[in-house]
């Protein structure tokens, strides 16, 4: 099947490695000591909810996941205009002395495992780690789904649909050996009005 597969032009699609989210709390190190940033304490994971009871079930259970530790975050399902639904999960504000991503990226490892374990894995898109400066500036650290990389996106404040292409390809500079970063710069998503951002 694999000279068949090589034969035709076709490649294997590249398989999520979850376990890179855990890479982010290294990150956020270096972001806060080489670019100011500091993470917010809360994420996100962006999905296509399918209709149907079976996946209603899936979120149901990921949300009753995550509200049973004793230190649970606040959970909260929203959908955004373009009518994917976000899954929030928001920590306490992130203290850059004592403060530990541990907590957010295991629930947002736990968020996509529990959706690929139910067989949902084909309906996630992305997870979100936003980051704020002292000035105003924020950033979210995505993580693709599907390509098994991070990209950086940087919306410009005010509220115009203006990306701070800059401030990315900083984080990108900053970010690379730390994560598996996105280099196709056309998969860097613009995600407009997501959480945190």
């Amino acid at each position: 099947m694999g000279l068949l597969r090589s034969l035709m032009g076709r490649s294997r699609p590249v398989q999520a490695n979850l376990d890179a989210l855990f890479g982010v709390p290294s990150a956020a190190i270096t972001l806060q000591t080489s670019i100011g940033l500091v993470p917010t304490g809360d994420g996100a994971v962006c999905y296509r909810a399918p209709a149907g009871s079976a996946f209603a079930q899936a979120q149901s259970d990921m949300v009753e996941l995550l509200e049973s530790a004793s230190d649970a975050p606040q959970v909260r399902v929203t959908q955004d205009g373009f009518g994917y639904s976000w899954l929030e999960v928001d920590h306490p504000p992130y203290d850059p002395v004592a403060g530990d991503l541990g907590g957010l990226c295991t629930d947002l490892h736990a968020v996509n495992t529990t959706l690929k374990g139910a067989g949902f894995g084909p309906s996630l898109l992305c997870s979100l780690v936003p980051f704020v400066d002292d000035t105003g500036r924020s950033v979210g650290l995505v993580y693709l789904y599907k390509q098994g990389t991070f990209y950086p996106f940087a919306p410009k404040p005010g509220g115009a649909k203006e990306r701070d292409n800059l401030l990315e390809i900083q984080v990108r500079e900053a970010l690379r050996g730390e994560l598996p970063v996105e280099e196709d710069l056309s998969r860097w998503l613009a995600l407009w009005g997501a959480p945190g951002l």
